[in-house]
Parts: C-alpha cells; sequence; structure tokens
C-alpha cells in the first residue's frame, strides 16, 4: 500500500517530463519502475527497524532486575574518564595541523563548519538548555556581521576592534528582544522570534547606510600585527616544514581566530551549564511553574540565556563577515536559522559534543557528497524524520539527560504478569 500510494502521488513528476526543444511530453517509465522497487524494499526494512526498536526496550524491561542502579553508557563513561583530557588534546592538536595540510578549499569548509559549531552552541544555550525556542537567531547572526562591516567601511575599524563591539551589539540586540517577550513560551514565542529575525533582515534590505540588497563587498580580513602572511612566512613554510603549496595564511589565520573562539564557546557554554545559573535555565525549560515556586527569577533567567545566545551570534558574525569579505541581507534568510536550530535537535540538545558533530554532519557531510546536491533537500528531510524516529534525543545525548532516561527505566514498575498473579492471590485470600 506505501508503495502505491507513493507511485500515485509522485506519477506526474516522475513519469512525464516537457521536451522543450522538440515541445513534445516524454514518458520516463523506467524511473516509476525504480521508486516504486525503492519505496517496496525501504518499507519492510522501516518495519523490521522499529520491530527491533520495540523489542529492545521490552528485553531490556523484563531482563533488567528492579531497583537496579542504571548502567553507564559510553558517553557517560567518557565524560567520568581519565582520558577524556588526553582525547580531547589530540583533537585539538589535529585541528592546529589540520589547515596546514590541506587545501585552501577544505581550510575555508572546515572554518564555515566552525562558524556553525559557534552559532549550534549558541542556541543551545536558549533552545537545548533554557527551552526558549528562538526561530530568529539569525538576526544577532546578521548584527554581528553588520557591525564589522559598517564600521570598517565607515570609520575604517579593525578586525579586533569590531570582535567585541560585535558581541555587545548582539548582546544588547538579545536584551532588547527578551524584554516583550519575557511572558510568551511555546509557539507565541517561536512566531515573535521568527517575525524578529525577518524584520531584522527587511531592516537592513532598506535601509541606504547598509547599502540595501548591494550588500557591502571588499571587507578587510584580520590582520596579523601588520604582516603580509602570504609573503616571506608562507614561503619559509613551505621549503622548510613542507606544508601546502597552496596553503593561503590568510584563511588559516581566520581558521584558528574561529578555532579559539570554538574553544572559548566551548569553555563558557561548559561552566554556565554547571552553574547556579545554567541549574535556573533547566529548571526553567522542564516547568516555568515550579520555577517560580522554587524562587528563581524567571524574568532574569530569560534575559541572560536570550543575552548570552546572542553573544557567540555576533562573534560569529564578525568571523563570518571577515571569510566572506562580502555580505548581503540574503545571507541571512529564515533558513539559516532553521540550519542552526536543525544543528541542535540533530546533534542533541543540551549536549555540547552532539552540537559539534551536528554541525560537521550538515555543513561538512553535503560538501564531500556533491554528487547528491540534486538530492540535498531530500536526503536532509529522510535524516531528520529518521532522527525523530530511532533518536529523537539526537545523535549524542546530554549526560544529565541519559543518567534521567535510565534513572526512570530502572524505577520498578508492574509488569502485566507480575500484576495479574497479584490480584489472583489477593482474590484469594480475600475468599
Amino acid at each position: 500500500m506505501a508503495t502505491f500510494w507513493i507511485c500515485f502521488l509522485a506519477f506526474p513528476l516522475v513519469v512525464f517530463k516537457i521536451n522543450a526543444n522538440t515541445r513534445s511530453l516524454d514518458t520516463r517509465w523506467d524511473r516509476l519502475y525504480i521508486l516504486a522497487g525503492s519505496v517496496f524494499v525501504l518499507t519492510f526494512i522501516w518495519r523490521f527497524l522499529l520491530k527491533r526498536r520495540s523489542f529492545d526496550r521490552l528485553t531490556k524491561v523484563v531482563n533488567e532486575p528492579h531497583g537496579s542502579a542504571p548502567k553507564p553508557t559510553w558517553l557517560t563513561r567518557l565524560a567520568k574518564s581519565r582520558q577524556r583530557g588526553r582525547l580531547l588534546a589530540v583533537v585539538l592538536l589535529s585541528m592546529c595541523v589540520l589547515p596546514f595540510l590541506s587545501n585552501p578549499y577544505m581550510v575555508n569548509i572546515v572554518t564555515s563548519a566552525l562558524i556553525y559549531v559557534t552559532l549550534g552552541l549558541g542556541l543551545n544555550v536558549v533552545v537545548g538548555v533554557s527551552g526558549l525556542l528562538n526561530l530568529g537567531y539569525v538576526a544577532f547572526y546578521a548584527i554581528g556581521a553588520y557591525t564589522y562591516a559598517l564600521l570598517g567601511y565607515y570609520f575604517g575599524l579593525s578586525f579586533w576592534v569590531c570582535l567585541p563591539l560585535g558581541a555587545i551589539f548582539s548582546t544588547l540586540l538579545g536584551l532588547l528582544l527578551g524584554l516583550p517577550i519575557i511572558r510568551l513560551s511555546g509557539d507565541y514565542l517561536a512566531i515573535v522570534t521568527l517575525s524578529f529575525g525577518e524584520i531584522t533582515r527587511l531592516v537592513l534590505t532598506n535601509l541606504d547606510f547598509t547599502r540595501g540588497p548591494r550588500g557591502i563587498s571588499n571587507i578587510k580580513p584580520p590582520s596579523f600585527f601588520g604582516l603580509n602572511l602570504n609573503g616571506t612566512p608562507k614561503q619559509f613554510l613551505i621549503e622548510t616544514v613542507g606544508f601546502h603549496p597552496d596553503m593561503d595564511l590568510n584563511r588559516v589565520f581566520i581558521y584558528f581566530i574561529i578555532l579559539a573562539v570554538v574553544v572559548l564557546t566551548i569553555i563558557c557554554v561548559y561552566r554556565l551549564e554547571n552553574s547556579r545559573l545554567g541549574r535556573a535555565w533547566l529548571a526553567l525549560r522542564e516547568d516555568e511553574i515550579a520555577c517560580q515556586a522554587m524562587g528563581i527569577n524567571r524574568t532574569r533567567a530569560k534575559l541572560t540565556a536570550f543575552a548570552l545566545g546572542s553573544t557567540w551570534a555576533g562573534l560569529a558574525g564578525v568571523v563570518f563577515a571577515s571569510q566572506i569579505t562580502f555580505i548581503n541581507p540574503a545571507s541571512f534568510s529564515f533558513m539559516e536559522s532553521i540550519m542552526i536550530l536543525s544543528i541542535v535537535v540533530l546533534g542533541g540538545m543540551d549536549s555540547i559534543p552532539g552540537v559539534i558533530i551536528g554541525a560537521a554532519v550538515l555543513i561538512l557531510l553535503p560538501e564531500q557528497l556533491r554528487f547528491f546536491s540534486d538530492y540535498r533537500m531530500l536526503i536532509f528531510g529522510a535524516l531528520m524524520v529518521v532522527m525523530m524516529v530511532f533518536r529523537p534525543g539526537g545523535l549524542i545525548k546530554s549526560v544529565r539527560e541519559v543518567y534521567i532516561h535510565q534513572a526512570s527505566d530502572s524505577k520498578p514498575e508492574p509488569r502485566p504478569v507480575v500484576t495479574a498473579l497479584s490480584t489472583m492471590e489477593q482474590g484469594a485470600e480475600d475468599d
């Protein structure tokens, strides 16, 4: 039945094709046969996976003794392991060596992925930790980028001066957004933040001093004490150390800047999540009424979540403008907000490693699979559906969520057979 309905709905699009040269209608029946066979096979695989998941859950409930302590997963063991520091050091060292051994194109793609990691971690503070659905997060990203572009275009300020200014302006904008919507939640909050993102884009498009849809070009990249990195230093590294001959040290410098921003973001977000403010955010996410009953100031918690989350978007926006050297309002569309939110949801909400892996999957993987470019959105949608069914918590759940679910699974729940036997025993005693 699934094969029949898919073929019935997709029949006009798959079979018929208008030939503009001969002004005729061509038919492609072979594609319909391929679609039918693929859907037929995938339907059996899908049903098998669903039954396997249900069987695994039932086996876990039956075989696990009541009242037993939850068994730690590989993630919780890694989080408490002494090898964690060594693993992080190896990953950081590999990231530091990568730009010198890769071509400029790969360095540029990894830099973009690191920018999205920063954006994902910032949005994770708002959505994952605080539970505030923000669909206009790209507005703070745009403010950071336009801060550097406008201040450099009109006043000639350098990258290093605009980097903190971009973060400050984005933070102030986050506070201004948070003040009127502190009483909203759920769908209403999502609609207001979505409108805010679109309003920001339209304002940047229609203002004269932002150059409207023409955008701002020739944005200066960051300088390293005024040195020409592609001159003598590049020649020395290629001849002496043996680095990649096509290496662009200006791009490498931007790569290390965003890598430092990512490391700083990870440290700050991790410390915030485990601080008193982070626990207030978690309480706000779980239940606002209970949060207020425990004496937590909801207004301050929401404002700090919006402000701190937007700070990282401002930093990422400044680095993005210096990397691309040209920005316009079309670079900050609604789809950018959806992409950043998908990174958080796919990787795992309230999970720092999950956000990093989610950014790598959604940014790096499409570049390596360019031969599927025509089906990119189809694969993206299918991937999200599979994740929501089999891994609703994301690729990597947070350690806190893992312990919560394991503890809830280990609670003694009456099984149907045991409940029936106890009812029969009680009836016999009454008789």
